[in-house]
This record gives C-alpha cells, sequence and structure tokens, in this order.
C-alpha cells in the first residue's frame, strides 16, 4: 500500500512549510530514516526522513514550493514502475475542504520527529463555542507525552472533525475556527459519519444527583477504575501540576467514581471530597531525606548528551534511580512539570533505557521539583516507593517516601544513599 509523505507541522503556530530542496527523485529506492526532503519555516529548517521503504514513486510539489501543513507532497510506493511525473491534483482534499465550514484550520500537531498520529483526550470546547488564540481546545497523547493545545486563533468553533478517544495522524485538519459564530456548526468522527453537536447539558452524568437513572453510565464509566489502580490513570499535565502542588490524590476521583479524563476543574472537585478515615492511612510509612551541597546532574546531562548523545533527561534520571535499587532491571516513571515518562532500565550502559508502557506498574517513582518554588515535600506512601528532588539553596534535597512493605529500613537507607551519591558525582558512579 502506498505511504503518503505529508507536510509535517515543525511548529504549534506554523500553517505552510517552504520546501528547500529534494534529496531523491522520483523512481529513487528510499529506505526509512533516509533524508528525503528539506522543509523551512518562518523558525527552523529541518531535514525530514522517509517514514517507510519502497521507492519514491510521485513528488506532488518542488523545491521552492510553499506548501500548507498536512497536504500530501509525495508518494513512497513498492514498485518502482509506479512512478508518475506529473503532480496530481489534490481533487479528492478538496472535495472534502468544500464540505469544511471556512475558517482557521486546527492540526494535529507533532510532539515529536517520530510521531505519525496523535490521540485526541479530550476536547474543552464543544462546536459553536467562542474561543480566543490562547484558550487550551483539546488536549492530545502520543506514546511519550500529554499536552493541551491552545486554538491558536479566536473566533467559534465551526468544526470539529475527531471525536475524544480518536487518533488523527500528524498535520490532518482536525477542527476549524470561523471568524463568525456558525449556523450549523459540525462534529464528525473519523470513525464514520456526521452528527449533530451534543447538547452543553450532556456532561450532567458527573454530578447527576438522581442515582436510579445515573447508576448504570456510572458504572460503565468506573468500570476502567480496578484496572488503573496503579496510578496510571488519564489526567492533563496542568490538573497533575495542581495536585501535587496541593499534595493531593487522583486517584480519590477514581475512587468516588468521577469519570476519566481529568481537568483543572476537577482538582477543585477533588478537595471538596471527605477526608479519608484514619483507618485508611498506611500503617506505617518511611520517609527520609538527603541534603546535598551541589546537584551533578545538569553538568552530566550536559556532558551525556554532547559526547553519548543520550538526549533525554528523563531517561538519565531513570537510569541513575534504577542503578540505585540494585537490581538486574526496573521501571521507573519519571514525573516532572508537564511531562511524565515510564522507562524500562536493564542492567548495563545507559544507552539501553527504552520507553516503557505507560500503564507498566513501576518499581519507582521518581519526581522532579527542582524547576517548581517546593522546598520540602511530605506526600505519604504510593503504589511504589518515591524519591522527590527540590532545591536546597545551591544544592539539592532529595525525599524518599514509601510504604514499610515496600522496603526494610536498611534497604530504604541504603536506596537514599545511592541515589544522592549517583546525583552529587554522576560520573564517578558509572566508573
Amino acid at each position: 500500500m502506498p505511504h503518503e509523505v505529508i507536510m509535517p507541522a515543525l511548529g504549534m503556530a506554523q500553517e505552510t512549510g517552504l520546501i528547500v530542496a529534494w534529496y531523491k527523485s522520483p523512481g529513487d529506492a528510499v529506505k526509512s530514516g533516509d533524508v528525503l526532503f528539506e522543509v523551512e519555516t518562518d523558525k527552523a529548517t529541518m531535514e525530514v526522513e522517509a517514514q517507510a521503504d519502497g521507492f519514491l514513486t510521485q513528488m506532488r510539489a518542488h523545491a521552492g514550493d510553499e506548501v500548507p501543513v498536512g497536504d500530501v507532497i509525495a508518494m513512497i510506493g513498492e514498485d518502482a514502475e509506479a512512478v508518475h511525473t506529473e503532480e496530481t491534483p489534490a481533487g479528492t482534499a478538496a472535495s472534502e475542504a468544500a464540505d469544511l465550514p471556512e475558517g482557521h484550520p486546527v492540526i494535529m500537531p507533532a510532539l515529536g520527529m517520530a510521531q505519525d498520529t496523535g490521540l485526541i483526550v479530550a476536547w474543552h470546547k464543544a462546536p459553536g463555542d467562542a474561543v480566543d488564540a490562547g484558550d487550551i481546545l483539546f488536549e492530545v497523547e502520543t506514546d511519550k507525552s500529554t499536552m493541551e493545545v491552545e486554538a491558536g486563533a479566536g473566533g467559534f468553533v465551526a468544526a470539529l472533525l475527531a471525536e475524544a478517544g480518536e487518533d488523527a495522524p500528524v498535520g490532518e485538519t482536525i477542527a476549524v475556527i470561523s471568524a463568525e459564530k456558525p449556523s450549523n456548526p459540525l462534529q464528525v468522527s473519523r470513525s464514520g459519519g456526521a452528527r449533530a453537536p451534543e447538547p452543553a447539558a450532556a456532561p450532567a452524568p458527573r454530578s447527576e444527583p438522581e442515582p436510579a437513572r445515573a447508576e448504570a453510565p456510572a458504572a460503565a464509566r468506573k468500570a476502567p477504575a480496578p484496572v488503573r489502580s496503579d496510578g496510571g490513570l488519564l489526567a492533563s499535565p496542568k490538573a497533575r501540576r495542581l495536585a501535587l502542588e496541593q499534595g493531593l490524590d487522583l486517584t480519590r476521583l477514581v475512587e468516588a467514581g468521577h469519570p476519566q479524563p481529568y481537568h483543572a476543574a476537577d482538582v477543585e472537585v477533588l478537595k471538596s471530597l471527605p477526608a479519608k478515615a484514619p483507618a485508611d492511612a498506611p500503617a506505617a510509612t518511611r520517609r527520609l531525606v538527603a541534603e546535598l551541597p551541589a546537584d551533578g546532574f545538569p553538568g552530566f546531562a550536559a556532558w551525556a548528551a554532547e559526547h553519548a548523545g543520550l538526549g533525554d533527561g528523563n531517561a538519565l534520571l531513570a537510569g541513575l534511580a534504577a542503578a540505585s535499587l540494585g537490581r538486574d532491571s526496573a521501571t521507573v516513571t519519571v514525573e516532572s512539570i508537564g511531562r511524565t515518562s515510564v522507562h524500562s532500565v536493564p542492567a548495563g550502559p545507559l544507552g539501553g533505557i527504552s520507553d516503557a508502557d505507560p500503564d507498566t506498574m513501576p518499581d519507582l517513582y521518581l519526581r522532579d521539583l527542582r524547576m517548581s518554588r517546593l522546598s520540602t515535600v511530605n506526600l505519604g506512601a504510593e503504589a511504589a516507593p518515591v524519591l522527590t528532588l527540590t532545591r536546597s539553596g545551591d544544592g539539592l534535597s532529595i525525599t524518599l517516601e514509601c510504604a514499610s512493605h515496600h522496603l526494610t529500613a536498611a534497604q530504604a537507607v541504603s536506596l537514599l544513599s545511592e541515589f544522592a551519591g549517583r546525583m552529587e558525582q554522576p560520573l564517578r558512579h558509572l566508573l
């Protein structure tokens, strides 16, 4: 099946890209990873790699052409004999576009160079709603991160071209914002067919006071909760940050039956929940703190990026933390402001670290709060031991919190001591 090559989005506000040069000609053999063409925007110039093996069978745009983001500019086929020398008019795209309301197109952004699609976690605006350029329009999730995406233009939501829970290709138009209020706003599912926008009262089951009518839907929404009891719930980065800063546990919303994903407004609901009975608290919690005069990790991260090509700071932190556990392998979840990542850390060089399934139960949590204003944390035990990094003057403070059944006292002391040594002098511990 032919593979479409689209004009990528190199920035959130980018609408077009200028093709500077093609590195392949029609009929040339192409391998995934080969540099295919060079594209320029008002902020950057970047070489774009092919994402499929085969032959360049068609070029729909040439060097010097400025092409809208998301447009197909080339085709990679399996057979060199299928080469087309003429540009193919975008008749299908034009006919599809004719059915859409006029306005500013909102595309699925690229959060990483290897990303092909993004999962729409939630829409923050409904068809017909007024929107400002800086308003959060939707949340998108890839295999590595979740991000809130702004509208990028002011006006009204004229069309939503995908539903929450659906994947959309990078560069594809997923919404349209019009200058005037639309008379017939459009809601479309990628799985097929348009439908009328749901009334604003649709989310009412969240706070439905009549248990008889809300019982069945609530039960359906709560079904995933037991599967995600490890904390792998769906929540926006802002909601996670607010909960973390206020010492709140988002899993309590799952227990209370509130549907996911969670947003900033749900943090207020969480605050209103009645306090847990003392009997629910862990029988024994360990909390140890190490103070370091200097933080050696920034210099180490810069060295690793320059000399070893290891540019993912979260993966490096996961490697140092896992090594401190003293196991052959470990899964570490690293949480920083606006980003959460899960890493599989084998024994051996840091280059062997790979991304893990986001729903995997980690052996260790690591919270990097060095960029926040927090200086002390006391959040209690969670599903696995938690190491928290905070600033301490010019140095670093490391807090370990865990339940007594996670680590013995000796194991807790060893873990914190080992990790503190690695954070103060990372290179020495790699020798």
